[in-house]
């Protein structure tokens, strides 16, 4: 059956009309939705910012002793293993002592004979003293001549040499008894601390040949419960760091779990490896259910600066800017805030007297130069020069020096940190969210870590809609 030919009619081509205006206003109105711009966006809140410096080092114990032998000889037993507890002065080894007993066998023989030397040299000393004592008399009686007497004052003087020698015989004859006494003693190796072995490297029946080097067989450490890490710290965080700054760290053996330590020492002697250049920091680590174990691998973060419940953003939210808006970064001038500073250092009512005082007197300084330049900002226009924050610091050093002589040592220091904190500071735009466009707020920032960063600012509140990009158009 044959099919019958289509045929526009003026109905059909009314309907289609109407379809493709109704596509077409779809297709413009979803267009203009495409071309509106979506932001994201967070709200502002209060949290820890910490600024870390991340190091790897490896586990060690605070104190590790090698233990060697100081006389040669074959091993006849071993009495510490592996992972033993040993305590000190414990026999941990023992080398075949009969070659050293023998020596001291011959040695306390030889002293012996010596004694025996003395005795004799002793009893010829008595006789020839006797004889020279007869013979003095008889020459004074003129009944022997003298060159006998002389004779006799020789034999004398010879027999009181020979106990002079009889005598340096015995005390060499001791000292050979003591050092032989004393190589018999280094037969048996002992722990010279309470500890644990590390390492041991002898058996039984091996030979130890103590020369120019003592060989090292034994390896004990000191207490694993106080421990220690070796951090290797780039030179440009080195000067970040300080003792007794926190530190949080981690091994593969224990993945998720965290472990803290605290800087006990920056070391001075620099480490060049390929010419990179390291600094060694050691770390105090508590250990008191010994999970750590020496020479494993840590991953620190050590603590150099953080701020406890203060205003922050994501890093993001510093980085946008809108499209109408030229692009500039965080930039540092000289601000401050000297009454915010004072506020936070509890000052007595004579220190905070003197701080009026010293206010007072700057602002009538102030304003009889801003009447001297006819009503200016002491000659310096907004797009002026200002002077740099170590500058600005001396000057208000120099303007409160009255208030600063009233202040403990420990508050001069903290009111000069402030200052230069606040005068360092860099400021950047945040943009806010609203129906229409995107409202700027300057603020101060501080401190930065990964994720966020600290600011501050007089217009910040709770809830406040911060901008951190634009959503991406779907296709």
């Amino acid at each position: 059956m044959a099919a019958k030919p289509f045929r526009l009619t003026a109905a059909r081509s009314g309907v289609i009309i109407l379809l493709l205006a109704g596509v077409s206003a779809w297709w413009y109105r979803a267009a203009d939705d495409d071309q509106t711009v979506r932001y994201r966006s967070i709200a502002l809140e209060r949290g820890d910012v910490v600024v870390s410096v991340s190091a790897t080092g490896s586990l060690a114990a605070l104190s590790t002793v090698d233990i060697g032998s100081q006389v040669s000889g074959q091993v006849l037993e071993v009495n510490a293993d592996f992972n033993d507890h040993v305590i000190k002065d414990q026999i941990i080894a023992r080398l075949d002592p009969a070659n050293f007993q023998a020596r001291l066998t011959q040695a306390r023989a030889d002293l012996a004979s010596a004694r025996a030397n003395l005795e004799e040299a002793q009893a010829n000393l008595r006789n020839a003293e006797a004889d020279y004592a007869r013979k003095t008399e008889l020459v004074a009686r003129q009944l022997v001549s003298r060159s006998e007497l002389d004779v006799s004052l020789a034999v004398r003087d010879q027999a009181r040499a020979r106990v002079s020698s009889a005598r340096a015989g015995i005390e060499q004859r001791q000292a050979a008894v003591a050092n032989a006494e004393l190589d018999l003693t280094y037969t048996e190796i002992r722990a010279p601390v309470d500890g644990v072995v590390l390492l041991r490297q002898v058996e039984p029946g091996q030979t130890v040949a103590a020369s120019f080097q003592t060989p090292v067989l034994f390896q004990i450490a000191e207490d694993l419960q106080q421990m220690q890490i070796e951090l290797s710290v780039d030179e440009s965080d080195v000067g970040q760091i300080r003792a007794g700054q926190p530190v949080s760290f981690g091994v593969d053996a224990y993945p998720g779990r965290q472990f803290r330590g605290r800087v006990r020492q920056v070391r001075l002697a620099a480490i060049n490896t390929l010419n990179v250049i390291t600094y060694p920091v050691v770390i105090d680590v508590a250990n008191a259910d010994l999970s750590l174990l020496p020479g494993m691998t840590a991953t620190a973060a050590i603590e150099v600066a953080q701020r406890t419940d203060v205003w922050r953003v994501p890093n993001a939210a510093l980085r946008f800017k809108p499209a109408s808006v030229e692009a500039e970064s965080a930039q540092r001038r000289p601000s401050l805030d000297l009454d915010a500073v004072v506020a936070n250092m509890q000052l007595s009512p004579t220190q905070l007297a003197a701080y009026q005082a010293d206010a007072a007197a700057l602002r009538e300084r102030m304003a009889a130069r801003r009447a001297a330049a006819g009503g200016g900002e002491s000659g310096q226009g907004a797009g002026q020069w200002r002077p740099d924050p170590q500058r600005m610091a001396q000057r208000i050093a120099a303007a409160y020096s009255g208030f600063r002589e009233t202040l403990e040592p420990a508050q001069q220091t903290s009111f000069d940190q402030a200052v230069a904190e606040q005068l360092n500071a860099r400021w950047a735009t945040l943009w806010l969210h609203s129906e229409a466009e995107p409202q700027p707020m300057r603020v101060r920032l501080g401190i930065s870590d990964a994720t966020h960063t600290e600011v501050a600012s007089t217009d910040l509140a709770a809830g406040q809609m911060v901008i951190t990009g634009i959503e991406r158009q779907r296709p």
